[in-house]
């Protein structure tokens, strides 16, 4: 019966089964190795960015809540705004870290994999889109007690981000099926997902 099996499988299949599994040769071992320095570079040069950042959104705060200062309620209020902007990119500095971390540092399955591609694109999405959306809200405060003949550019940034939320959207539906067709690498990112966390 085995020998059966093994004259009806296809030629390609059978010397597949049987054929021994090559180990990464010593340049791909090497630029694993540079590349994963090299990102593990770019995770630390976000979080210092991001310790800067909040750093000088520190000093903005103090600068508008300042009691002896002299200056006027309009200055202090964007002293605040600036603040929440810096804040914001932190944020989005914070983000971009822990997604490159985990996605390039942490996990072994190749960055190839649709399912993925997918989740890291969305996961930068996500971050792009809050930044936008906050820095339209800053510049709107910022703008209606400034010089508002630049209304329409704060404007701009939020129609902006509103695009880039719909396209997110109709990624996403248009990939739910994708999803579906390739279990596998589901169930792989959600047992990383339970080893990362």
């Amino acid at each position: 019966m085995a020998r059966s099996k093994a004259v009806d499988a296809p030629p390609g299949a059978r010397r597949a089964s049987y054929a021994p599994r090559r180990s990464p040769s010593t340049a791909t071992r090497v630029a694993r190795i540079v590349y994963g320095g090299a990102y593990l570079a770019v995770v630390l040069l976000f979080g210092l960015c991001a310790l800067a950042l909040i750093a000088f959104a520190c000093a903005a705060v103090w600068r508008g809540v300042d009691p002896g200062s002299a200056a006027e309620v309009a200055t202090r209020l964007r002293s605040l705004l600036e603040a929440f902007g810096l804040l914001t990119i932190s944020v989005a500095s914070l983000e971009l870290s822990q997604t490159v971390l985990e996605e390039e540092v942490q996990r072994e399955a190749p960055m190839s994999t649709p399912t993925r591609a997918r989740r890291v694109l969305s996961r930068f999405m996500l971050v792009v889109v809050i930044s936008l959306a906050v820095e339209f809200l800053v510049l709107v405060f910022e703008l209606i007690h400034g010089d508002r003949d630049h209304l329409p550019h704060a404007a701009a940034i939020g129609f902006g981000a509103a695009a880039l939320l719909v396209a997110w959207g109709a990624f996403i539906r248009m990939n739910a099926a994708a999803e579906e067709l390739e279990p596998e690498a589901m169930a792989e990112v959600k047992r990383e997902d339970g080893e990362v966390a």
